[in-house]
This record gives structure tokens, sequence and C-alpha cells, in this order.
């Protein structure tokens, strides 16, 4: 296959590409996570409840994963550059008109619907895609555990940064201030300018059609058991993300360990991402999965039945730290392998569409189950439920490229 001089040049310098996309993973996920330290001053300042700041999260999160296929195929087709630059001014005119109370349709359309696209247009579907093209396959899940543990890194550091920016010039300024720096993102995307053509593609791959490509996916068992059980993930970890500070504050412990949990998360999913890239390259990518949300779900029964303290918090947040984002490299490296490469922003976007499914329902029901009950147990119970869910649906899935009569097997 020959390749045009613009891919020669990119499949030079992968590490940059890398360095420029986790600088934009940690950017763009990090706010999204700290968000749920805005619920409590915001709430006090508007009259609004905890299910509308509930509702908002919820629907950013559908947005997310309304958003990824769609943006995913545009950046296969067009260019990754040009749906980060999007995502960098979507998420910065979302943040600014969170921090306008003057309507709670602001915070639904800010928060919510704009945060939502620009997180889907800047996400690792998008990142991640980039990276699969323009490194090895023996690279690939490594490269996938960097760009997650760099969104893991912005989970660490805006937990305390955002705490800190809300003590010092509170909620509203706070969030004037990340709008801004969401302006970055189209700099350090420039890097990132090449589209499905590029770097270390086959031409069995740029010979599909999208509706061959679409069909083929839907058609392959592994592929939905791997789609239905990522939307347990979402679930599990956005219910987490919006409700935990809150959560914390209920069964009185000081908001310091709110604070220091999710800065935990942060942290230690940076040593889970990395973890899951290494082990993804050795063993079996599917069984790894399933004892991922078997170990979520033996860590949260443990956490509930235990007396809750502040050590408590901290335990559980390190636990959960370290199987977090642990799940994104094995579930994009087995598309990959699935399908190859040319339309892994859009097939990775539908399986992280499910995840978003089911964070819209973790962030929502949490709000809505608390309004109702008083409590979040009935939403971490479920949570429980859902990861032995998720862990049969993984077992068994075939780790192989889809057969494809007729067509040679994809050049790497």
């Amino acid at each position: 296959m020959s390749t045009s001089p613009a891919a020669e040049a990119r499949s030079d310098y992968p590490w940059l590409i890398i360095a420029a996309g986790c600088l934009i993973a940690a950017l763009t996920f990090g706010p999204r996570s700290a968000l749920g330290f805005f619920q409590i001053p915001m709430l006090a300042d508007t009259g609004w409840t905890r299910a509308d700041f509930g509702l908002a999260l919820a629907i950013q999160n559908l947005m997310w994963g309304l958003g990824q296929p769609v943006f995913g195929a545009v950046a296969d087709r067009f260019g990754t550059w040009r749906v980060l630059a999007l995502a960098g001014l979507m998420y910065a005119a979302g943040l600014l008109l969170m921090a306008t109370p003057d309507s709670l349709w602001f915070l639904h359309l800010g928060g919510g619907v704009l945060v939502g696209l620009g997180i889907a247009a800047g996400s690792f579907g998008i990142i991640l895609a980039a990276f699969a093209r323009n490194v090895t396959a023996e690279q690939r899940s490594f490269a996938f555990g960097l760009g997650t543990a760099a969104g893991s890194a912005g989970m660490f550091v805006f937990a305390p940064f955002s705490q800190a920016l809300i003590d010092a010039f509170g909620w509203q300024d706070s969030l004037l201030i990340m709008s801004a720096l969401m302006l970055l993102v189209p700099v350090l995307a420039i890097p990132l300018r090449g589209n499905s053509t590029s770097g270390r593609t086959s031409q069995v791959e740029i010979d599909q059609s999208i509706g061959a490509a679409l069909r083929e996916a839907f058609g392959h068992s592994s592929y939905l058991l791997l789609t239905a059980g990522f939307f347990v993930c979402g679930f599990q970890v956005a219910f987490i993300t919006a409700h935990f500070p809150a959560y914390v504050a209920d069964i009185g412990i000081d908001a310091r360990y709110a604070v220091i949990g999710v800065s935990a998360i942060g942290f230690f999913n940076i040593i889970g991402s990395l973890a899951s890239g290494i082990i993804g390259q050795k063993y079996s990518k599917p069984i790894f999965l399933a004892l991922i949300y078997i170990g979520r779900s033996i860590a949260v029964t443990v956490f509930l039945l235990l007396p809750q303290t502040g050590t408590s918090v901290i335990v559980f947040s390190v636990v959960m730290g370290l199987l977090w984002l642990s799940t994104v490299p094995p579930t994009n490296a087995l598309v990959a392998i699935m399908f190859g490469t040319k339309y892994l922003g859009m097939l990775g976007g539908i399986v992280f569409l499910s995840h978003q499914v089911g964070s819209f329902l973790g962030v929502w029901m949490g709000g809505y189950l608390f309004e109702r009950f008083g409590s979040y147990d009935p939403v971490w119970w479920l949570g429980v439920a859902l990861g032995l869910f998720a862990a049969v649906v993984h077992w068994p899935i075939s780790e192989r490229p889809v057969e494809r009569p007729g067509l040679a097997a994809p050049a790497e």
C-alpha cells in the first residue's frame, strides 16, 4: 500500500502525537470529573435540588455518548484536529453557561449539552483512535494505557485544583477559569491532524465502507457483548463522579476526605490505567475485564458493609482508582483487534455510547432515588449487581479479528 507524504511524516513522530493527546485527555477529563465539588455550593446559592444537578450531569453523559460515534466518524473522515478544536470551543462555552445561575436551563444547556458534546469531541475514543493509527499493534495497548492514564492525571489534578478555586474565588469564577483553560485544546491538538488514511492503516480497512463496517460490527457477537458490558462501567463511574462528594458529606465525614478520595481515585487511576495497558498486551483482555468488574462489586460491597470512616473513604477510593478507567485500554484494544483501525473512532464510539447511556442512568438515578428515598444506597447496590452482570458478559468474548471471507488479513 502506498501512503501519502503527510502520512509518512506523521508516522515518524508517534510519540509527539501521544504526548499531545495525553495533555488533551487530561484537560478534557479533568474538569468534568471535578464537577461534583460544585454541587453543594451551587445549590446553596441557587436553591436548585440534587435532582436538578444530577439531571444536568446525566444529560452531559448522554450527550457525550450520543456525540462520540458521530465525532469519531467525522475525525476518521476529516481529521482529528478539526474535531478536537471544536471540542475545546464547545467545552469552554458550556462551562461559561454553567457559571451563569440566572436559569436552570443554562445549567442543563451548558453543563449538560455543550460540555457533554465537548467531552465527546475530545474524549478517549477520538484520541486513542489517533494513537492506534500511529503505533504498531504490539505498542497499541500500552499507548492506550498512556492516554487513559493521562485522563486519570487530569482527574487527580483537577480535584484539589477545583476545590482550591472554589474556596478562593467561589464556584462561578472557578467555572470561568476552567472555561478559559479549555481554549488550550485547539492549540495542543495541532500534531493530531491526521485521519483514517494516516499512519499505519491497511488496504483492507481503506476499501471498507462505513455501511459495511457497521453491518460487520452489529453482526459480531463479541462486539455486542463488549458494548453491553461497557454500559456497566459508565453506570458505576458516573454515579461516583457526580455523587460521591455529597455522599461523603451525608454520612457525616469531613469534606476534606471527599477531596482526598477523588484525588486518590485520580492518582491510582493513573497506575491502574498504565498497568491495564501492560496487562492487556500479555493476557486475555476479556477475562481481565471480567475480573475488573468483579473487583468493583467486591470493593463497593465491602465499603458499604464495613463501618464508614475517613480512612475507609480513602481506602475505597484507592481500590476504585486502580479499577476506574482500567477498562478503557482493553476495551478499545479489543475493538481494534476485531475490526482494525480505519473506523475505530466510530466503532469505539458506539461502544462508548453504551457506556454513556449507563452514565446517564447512574447520575440521574443517583439524584432521583436520593430525593425519593433520602439515601444513595439503592444505587450503590444496583451497581454491585451490574458489576457481576458485566463480568458474565465479558467472559465469552473472542479476542481475534473478525472473519472477512475473500479479503486478506489486515496488515499492520
